[in-house]
């Protein structure tokens, strides 16, 4: 176990694993959805054969939107104690210049000590060499230290910095713990979150108008079948077939009426195998003569 979590650190940690669990689960959702559109979307196929642009633009924002996704989850949303551990790097950095400055310089008349004037070479915030003094700088005058100090972490808290108890860190400008990224949204990443949302949001939106599309066209031909008691072979191939050939495109051979079209489509019992004749020239004739409110009335309709 120990040799797998230095091999696989972030499978070590439960919050770290379930968080990559629902990484996996987000980008399979992703695939899953948009491989069903070019699995059973006939209509969606030959338009990319006459329009390839249309299917490359929603290809490549959905490219976009997981990349941007996992920048976003991997990019740190500005900890408390990174923002320490700078600080504390920058006074280090500022005091070894400042000894060195202060080093004697050799001469051939002597030593000579230059020294440089603290007031002057030191930058405007001096209280930068203290993360303390820096936050207190940041409150009004008299503000206590211990109501700055975070009771989890014990550190001081700058202005809307907020303890994380997911990440178990204070986050500097804390938004929100966003359970999809796996991190908190804070100062380092609230901007690659939102043009995340807002890849997103557009990829949703043109993968549900591509779905409406295609539920639209085959529940329309669907219902169109069932309500005239066809087939789609019938209703696609009606000119090769030999018994249709002959017959109006507006007449409807087989149909009994809507209402009986929907009980036998609806209710017929599986068990039984039901064999139609062909219908007669006067049937045929009967069906092709156009509605009137009579035939309302007399529920010909139905």
């Amino acid at each position: 176990m120990d040799r797998c979590s230095r091999v696989f650190p972030c499978l070590s940690d439960p919050a770290r694993r379930s968080a990559l669990g629902l990484k996996v689960s987000l980008v399979l959702l992703h695939v899953i959805y948009v491989g069903i559109l070019f699995l059973f979307n006939g209509d969606l196929i030959e338009k990319t054969k006459r329009e390839p642009w249309y299917t490359s633009l929603y290809l490549l924002l959905f490219v976009a939107t997981l990349v941007q996704y996992f920048i976003t989850s991997s990019s740190s949303p500005g900890y408390v104690i990174d923002a320490i551990r700078a600080v504390n790097e920058s006074n280090a950095i500022y005091k070894s210049l400042s000894v060195a400055s202060k080093q004697p310089a050799p001469s051939k008349y002597g030593t000579v000590v230059e020294t440089t004037d603290s007031s002057q070479s030191a930058p405007v915030g001096n209280n930068l060499t203290s993360w303390t003094k820096l936050v207190l700088a940041m409150h009004p005058p008299g503000t206590s230290i211990r109501t700055l100090t975070c009771s989890y972490c014990n550190v001081e808290q700058p202005p809307r910095a907020k303890h994380c108890h997911d990440c178990d860190k204070c986050v500097l400008q804390f938004d929100h713990h966003c359970v999809w990224l796996g991190t908190c949204v804070g100062q380092g990443n609230h901007c690659k979150f939102w043009w995340y949302i807002f890849e997103e949001t557009a990829l949703c939106l043109w993968t549900g108008f591509l779905y409406i599309t295609y539920l639209k066209a085959n529940l329309a031909r669907a219902c169109y079948l069932a309500l005239t008691n066809q087939t789609t072979f019938e209703l696609i191939r009606r000119r090769r077939i030999p018994y249709l050939r002959g017959v109006s495109a507006r007449v409807n051979p087989f149909s009994k009426g809507i209402c009986r079209n929907l009980y036998s489509f609806c209710c017929a019992q599986t068990s039984v195998y039901e064999l139609e004749p062909l219908p007669t020239a006067q049937e045929l004739e009967d069906k092709s003569r156009p509605y009137t409110c009579l035939d309302c009335i007399t529920c010909r309709c139905c």
